[in-house]
């Protein structure tokens, strides 16, 4: 009886340490390096613009996307279909160039009804 008694504080403590919730904790001092004195800052530059727009549209099970590419680098376009039935194969066609000021089609469909559609961009 005694050495509960003894020890009944720190049981109390511990307790009360395990209820407490996260954000009573106390939190790490962070650091901002722009304010410390021996980092230099150095600012990344702009990635360059870079992606055709394009713009999918599905007819019962055709799908036909139109992209056009209105910046200098090549795009390489491709349109992926997923098709709504589990024994309809989804399709992806192979990457078409999309060269600076050009617009490219694309075309492809499902046996029936036509779940997703979307284009794939690579440099």
């Amino acid at each position: 009886m005694r050495l509960s008694r003894r020890f009944a504080p720190a049981f109390l403590a511990l307790a009360l340490l395990a209820v407490l919730p996260y954000d009573s904790m106390p939190r790490a001092r962070v650091v901002h390096p722009a304010l410390h004195a021996r980092v230099k800052s150095e600012k990344t530059p702009d990635p360059q613009p870079f992606g055709a727009e394009c713009r999918v549209g599905v007819t019962g099970s055709d799908v036909v996307a139109y992209c056009h590419n209105p910046y200098p680098d090549t795009d390489h376009v491709s349109l992926h279909i997923e098709c709504d039935r589990w024994w309809d194969l989804d399709t992806d066609t192979a990457p078409v160039e999309a060269g600076p000021a050009m617009t490219v089609r694309l075309s492809g469909r499902c046996w029936e009804n036509v779940r997703s559609a979307w284009v794939g961009h690579a440099r």
